[in-house]
């Protein structure tokens, strides 16, 4: 079986997508899948480069916006598209831009079984270019999504039911399947660390910092909290949002909000899992969500989450129980979930444990199997 993944960019830290198409085609060869990616090309020439490499096509008048926001659209090649075409049994779409929209015509004209993965809401585009939450972008922008790519698909990879239900309701005609884009798993079970909750306490926040991610709503609950005097927010990860929230952090502190400032950062990966084993608590702010493999990431480690839950928010399923829940936006209500699960260490520290078993069940290898079955599937009803 070979599988073509069709995806604009790859190779930018920070950015989910690119994370999970390289753990996805790492994953499938491990299983004897032959899988290879089309993309830009890696900018860093030491590094591994796609196997149908595209060049940079820079956007006009956007593109320092869609490059602060870690994304990048491939110049279309249809030469090279053609050679990609020609050796992939099954194409599997990652996006729903330019490329992808040309990639999809041209597989069908050559009889090519098309699948996808529902990586983003229009709401994370339409985010990102500066537009609010309800705008008059995203209900066109969805319906060419799936009148180009989507429908001319037979399969498609939801990473979680409220994905499969955001499809259903948008009337999207291909079978859909709910595999998460899942995580590597250490083969010894995880012992949580037994966090105390007197003194500081610390407080993590990992994802990109840009307005759909929200981080703003967890440091206006500082506000609201009992004990807002003795937490140390620590925000894991860099973005356009920056320099806003550093400044809103830094405001907190000078007004003795805060007692301990916030500390910003970016870091390797096992130094998020360190940073996750150990804080307090993890808190998970964004209004749009596929997934959030970071939050899984963290879960692995042995913490409790606060998750925000909207209708757009894939990453409230991981929540565990109503404690570790708060309607979006609320920043009232997250901080007396935060001083809730300070004032009840001992649980708190039952429930990590629970959390780090829990996130067994997103293991990579199983979700692979999910995923090859699917491409099996879609490879019989094409036939």
């Amino acid at each position: 079986m070979k599988v073509l993944f069709v995806c604009n960019n790859a190779y930018t830290q920070g950015n989910g997508l690119s994370v999970s198409v390289h753990n996805t085609i790492r994953k499938l060869r491990e299983h004897g899948v032959d899988a290879r990616l089309m993309a830009i090309g890696n900018p860093d020439p030491k590094g591994p480069q796609p196997g149908f490499p595209l060049d940079h096509w820079k956007f006009p008048i956007f593109e320092p916006i869609i490059y602060a926001n870690g994304f990048a659209y491939a110049k279309i090649d249809r030469k090279k598209i053609t050679e990609a075409l020609e050796w992939a049994d099954i194409v599997h779409i990652q996006e729903a831009m330019p490329l992808e929209n040309v990639v999809v015509k041209m597989a069908r004209k050559m009889g090519k079984t098309l699948t996808a993965t529902f990586h983003l809401y229009p709401h994370n585009v339409s985010a990102n270019l500066g537009f609010p939450k309800h705008n008059f972008v995203n209900w066109p922008l969805l319906h060419n999504w799936k009148r180009l790519v989507f429908n001319h698909c037979t399969d498609i990879q939801c990473p979680t039911a409220v994905v499969r239900d955001y499809l259903v309701k948008q009337g999207f005609k291909a079978r859909l399947h709910v595999i998460s884009n899942g995580i590597d798993i250490p083969a010894e079970p995880v012992k949580a660390t037994q966090v105390p909750a007197d003194g500081t306490v610390d407080i993590l926040c990992i994802g990109r910092l840009a307005k759909e991610k929200s981080q703003n709503t967890l440091l206006e609950a500082m506000r609201y909290s009992r004990h807002a005097d003795r937490i140390r927010l620590v925000f894991a990860g860099n973005g356009p949002k920056a320099k806003a929230y550093k400044k809103l952090a830094e405001r907190l502190y000078q007004q003795g909000v805060l007692k301990i400032p916030a500390s910003f950062g970016f870091y390797t990966h096992d130094e998020l899992h360190e940073l996750a084993r150990k804080s307090y608590l993890y808190i998970h702010c964004a209004w749009v969500e596929v997934e959030g493999l970071s939050c899984l990431e963290a879960l692995r480690e042995g913490i409790v989450p606060v998750i925000a839950q909207g209708e757009l928010i894939g990453t409230s399923v991981f929540a565990l129980g109503p404690e570790s829940l708060y309607p979006v936006y609320d920043s009232k209500t997250l901080a007396e979930r935060i001083d809730w699960w300070i004032e009840h260490a001992e649980l708190r520290n039952q429930m990590a444990q629970r959390y780090a078993d829990y996130a067994r069940e997103f293991d990579n290898d199983k979700t692979i199997e999910a995923l090859i079955g699917m491409f099996r599937q879609a490879l019989e009803s094409k036939a």
